[in-house]
């Protein structure tokens, strides 16, 4: 019965594997667009973020930086900007670190989706090729001559299915790749200047 259900299954052909990895590259590119766009309009201008940053950390005053940074777009000032509300320079770590894991939640939307497909595709390609070649073979085994026309279509249309889930899997390892790069860069940075900020805080007394 269940032998039976499976088959039944796998004749259905691998058309609708093809369908499948043509939604899930659709998906990875719209992912992709979306997350560029995101990181682009949440990026801190870097001259005047750097150069009011190093202001104060070369003994500027502590006001002079909240005020430049209150103006300012993006990741970076409203992290940095979050540690310089706070009273002292340990709360300010912690809403520093705080926000920085809020903000990188949010730069990693629909990553996990990226990464998912670039993991997967192959596999799901696979799945098409094994069921191409079991409906082929079921073709076979009918013994006529119409069924055995279609033994090649169904074996071409299995290869196509490995085939196409490859070129969806490697542009998505790509860009998974290089999204996580960004972000990780951009986090690197942002921890890196929240310790100066914090030890130019504790340095001050602030």
């Amino acid at each position: 019965m269940l032998a039976k259900a499976m088959l039944n299954f796998a004749l259905l052909g691998a058309e609708w594997v093809l369908w499948l990895l043509v939604g899930l590259s659709l998906a990875c590119i719209a992912i992709g667009l979306e997350r560029f766009i995101y990181l682009e309009v949440n990026r801190t201008p870097a001259g005047p973020f750097e150069a009011a940053v190093g202001k104060y950390l070369s003994g500027g005053e502590k006001g002079e930086l909240e005020g430049a940074l209150a103006g300012q777009k993006g990741v970076e000032a409203r992290v940095i900007l979050a540690g310089l509300r706070a009273s002292i320079a340990e709360a300010a770590q912690h809403a520093m670190q705080g926000t920085l894991l809020f903000e990188k939640l949010r730069m990693e939307r629909g990553l996990l989706v990226v990464g998912t497909v670039a993991a997967t595709a192959a596999f799901i390609g696979l799945f098409g090729t094994v069921v191409g070649i079991i409906g082929a073979f079921h073709n076979l085994s009918l013994g006529s001559d119409e069924a055995a026309k279609h033994v090649m279509a169904s074996i071409s249309e299995a290869l196509v299915s490995t085939a196409f889930a490859l070129m969806v899997a490697i542009p998505a390892v790509v860009l998974y790749n290089i999204l996580q790069r960004r972000v990780k860069a951009l986090v690197n940075r942002i921890e890196s200047l929240a310790e100066l900020v914090v030890a130019r805080m504790r340095a001050a007394g602030d």
